[in-house]
């Protein structure tokens, strides 16, 4: 009996779910459960944790994280309109920061500010301690890249929209704020929001600024309490805190997508 094309598909597609489902079935038979918990899933560690996890290092995350996507926002929203800046001098200068902050690790950015700053202006601090050093650390990094996400944003909005508030009699400035930035933060909403989970795992990389008991975030509260108990139990919680920020917000990008997609 020869089988239709939509019968093969569907027992192809049938097929590889139970190929699936048998690896999955292997691992989990295969796996020595007892040794797994005994190293990662101890729950008096764990529960040793609390409540400095959350109250300490899970607000420092976040703290860390709003704060430099904030200032790389804004700076970021300047880069872009100097990449489509008619003046050569302010395109050229956009260009440069944004292909040499792209290539540089931001633990090595974070670094430099953290250290390079204080010895290249010694009578001079940046305003917020540890904060403040994140804040510029971690934004200079992200500016370059939401620089390039809101220029497409920008050119993105059709340019019968400007030529249209021009006609109109709108000052080129005016027209940019009032018509053409609205539009295009509209279709770069979701790609910023990717750019806040990606700051937030970013933030592992405080710890390079030899943080204190009150500055301290996940990874490296996470660490020290690792090196305390001699397990790796704090580090599965502190990858559980990180997800308590990462999946809504992933779940709020897929929302913000689908959104724009119906709008299209």
């Amino acid at each position: 009996m020869k089988l239709t094309p939509r019968r093969r598909r569907r027992i192809i597609r049938v097929a590889g779910y139970v190929v699936f489902v048998l690896a999955i079935l292997a691992v989990v038979f295969a796996a020595d459960w007892g040794s797994l918990s005994e190293a990662f899933f101890r729950l008096d560690i764990a529960r040793s944790m609390f409540p400095e996890a959350i109250t300490v290092a899970l607000r420092n995350t976040i703290i860390y994280t709003l704060l430099a996507f904030a200032f790389g926002l804004t700076l970021g929203l300047v880069l872009a309109l100097m990449r489509l800046s008619s003046i050569l001098p302010y395109r050229w200068f956009a260009t440069a920061y944004i292909e040499l902050f792209r290539g540089l690790p931001a633990l090595l950015v974070l670094f430099m500010v953290g250290y390079g700053v204080p010895l290249a202006f010694p009578d001079r601090e940046i305003p917020g301690g540890v904060y403040g050093s994140v804040t510029v650390g971690l934004g200079l990094t992200a500016a370059a890249y939401m620089a390039e996400t809101i220029r497409a944003g920008i050119q993105a909005v059709p340019k019968g929209q400007f030529e249209a508030a021009r006609t109109l009699g709108m000052s080129h400035s005016r027209a940019m704020v009032s018509i053409v930035l609205p539009q295009a933060f509209r279709i770069v909403i979701p790609p910023l929001t990717n750019e806040i989970i990606l700051l937030t795992k970013d933030t592992s990389l405080v710890y390079v600024l030899g943080v204190t008991a009150s500055t301290i975030e996940l990874t490296k509260f996470a660490g020290d309490t690792l090196n305390t108990r001699v397990n790796p139990t704090p580090l599965v919680v502190a990858g559980l805190l990180y997800l308590v920020i990462t999946l809504p917000l992933s779940q709020v990008v897929r929302a913000l997508e689908r959104r724009a997609g119906k709008e299209k």
